[in-house]
């Protein structure tokens, strides 16, 4: 929720590379013509990749007017048996879509072309803006107030921020919204020249599907959803974005639980109790004196990225420790500047993340409802509330008008496919079951007591299970007669090797 993609988005195109088609694939489709049109030369940092643009109008309601330009990359089929493209949202919103064929096994690259982009208003799309990057400089400031004086400073920064979004981002800033970007997805099908698209999206990516579904549901041949957001008009986005709270809350309190599990390692205490009580002295010390560029919130953000992904776990678990046990900052500032927020992509994904929340749905407008329902969560979740607020706390300042979120029905659309962990903090597992609800001929594939985001082909997940059967249905559309469930994956081992996947917005 706090960082960008371009980690992820780096991983996903490292783990690129050919095999053939699996047997029983069914004959080729022809690559239309129309889409060398579109993919004009070899993409300069990613060779294996080709890329190009579109334009799109700024303003469906005015086809004629103002355009912007869309990015696009193309990973094409690597066997002979294509049945045309997989077109591809890794999440945010606000992240990067290129180059992220690594997404799925070299199996269904066999198959599909791979198609990426960067939604409107992000990175090589048109980019928007709303503050200096020097706006996100570490330490911040402790998110979590004692009193309410303490809050009135973020009230004034998040009016700030939506001020500047109004000013920087101009005559751009009304149309960057999931429905134009839904609308933009149906644009770069047209250009390929595909009669219909396979789409696949994790995290916010399942939100962008599922409005393309509700308004091209004959454009869509399949369609996988992995780690899916509450898509009901009712939720989007401010009752999402407290139920993510609550969510969080649990995750980072199961993480603290496994920690006191090994306390002859990390030395922070025999259970969950302890191991809070010594996070929340770790806390205390950094608001009192910040480590360099970690303060409190950013120890919290450990915590929470440890929500996200528990291939984390060992490496956060030291960081933690070092700094407890040693008093040695090392590993925290390490990460703090690993995933520095203050830079210009991560202020451009900051952005596109607020135009779309704030454009899609309506808000609170007024800061006593906020405060009250926060001060009502905090109690219950206090890791990530306020920060989260926070973050969002622009849309009750934002200047333009807020439409009801898009109604979903799912009528039209062929069978679904979705995936998702019972204990998933981003996307909470009772929202993924709402959508499922709103999506008729959806199945969902339940990894129970997966908590990490995003299981399908995931280097921190392995999950033979879930992926056999997402597989199965990209290279020949079968679904199973029900939903199934999938025994979780092992948690890791403090003693084993470990790699760490920095944090994406949802």
């Amino acid at each position: 929720m706090k960082s960008t993609l371009a980690l992820v988005v780096a991983l996903l195109a490292s783990l690129v590379g050919a095999a053939p088609a699996s047997a029983g694939t069914p004959a080729s489709e022809p690559r239309p013509a129309a889409s060398d049109k579109v993919f004009t030369h070899v993409c300069e940092q990613q060779p294996r990749y080709e890329c190009g643009t579109i334009t799109v109008p700024l303003d469906y309601s005015r086809p004629s007017g103002p355009k912007l330009t869309i990015a696009v990359s193309r990973f094409k089929a690597t066997g002979s048996a294509r049945q045309g493209v997989i077109l591809y949202n890794p999440g945010g919103p606000g992240g990067s879509g290129l180059f992220t064929a690594g997404a799925v096994p070299a199996s269904v690259r066999a198959a599909y072309d791979f198609i990426g982009f960067d939604p409107r208003g992000v990175g090589k799309s048109s980019p928007i803006s709303c503050v200096d990057p020097s706006f996100f400089a570490t330490p911040g400031a402790d998110p979590n107030p004692r009193s309410e004086a303490d809050k009135v400073p973020f009230v004034k920064r998040a009016k700030s921020y939506a001020d500047g979004c109004a000013a920087r981002s101009g005559a751009e800033l009304p149309y960057i919204n999931s429905l134009n970007t839904a609308r933009d997805v149906d644009e770069i099908r047209k250009a390929l020249g595909e009669s219909k698209i396979t789409y696949y999206g994790v995290s916010y990516g399942t939100y962008l599907g599922t409005v393309y579904g509700q308004l091209f549901p004959d454009r869509v041949r399949r369609m996988m959803l992995d780690s899916t957001i509450n898509a009901d008009p009712a939720a989007v986005w401010y009752q999402d974005n407290l139920d993510q709270d609550l969510a969080f809350q649990k995750r980072s309190e199961i993480w603290f639980d496994w920690i006191g599990r090994y306390d002859g390692v990390f030395h922070l205490g025999v259970g969950r109790d302890a191991v809070y009580a010594n996070y929340l002295k770790a806390r205390s010390a950094l608001a009192a004196k910040a480590a360099g560029p970690v303060g409190p919130l950013e120890l919290d953000a450990v915590v929470v990225n440890s929500a996200y992904y528990d291939i984390n776990w060992v490496s956060n678990a030291r960081a933690f420790s070092n700094f407890v046990v040693k008093g040695d900052a090392t590993a925290l500032i390490s990460y703090t500047r690993d995933n520095n927020p203050a830079t210009a992509d991560g202020e451009n994904s900051n952005a596109v993340y607020t135009a779309v929340e704030c454009n899609d749905a309506r808000w609170p407008r007024s800061w006593s409802v906020w405060n009250r329902d926060n001060t009502a969560v905090a109690q219950r979740a206090p890791i990530e509330t306020w920060a989260n607020a926070w973050m969002n706390l622009p849309c009750a300042f934002w200047s333009l008008p807020q439409p009801s979120a898009l109604r979903i029905t799912g009528q039209g659309l062929p069978p679904i496919l979705m995936l998702q962990g019972t204990l998933d903090a981003a996307t909470p597992y009772q929202g993924a079951l709402r959508t499922h609800q709103l999506l008729p001929s959806s199945r969902m594939i339940i990894e129970d007591g997966g908590g990490s985001h995003g299981v399908y082909n995931a280097p921190w997940v392995h999950n033979t299970c879930v992926d056999n059967y997402a597989t199965a249905y990209l290279l020949t559309g079968a679904i199973p007669a029900a939903d199934v469930t999938c025994a979780g994956h092992s948690l890791p081992d403090p003693g084993a090797p470990s790699t760490s996947r920095s944090l994406p917005r949802r």
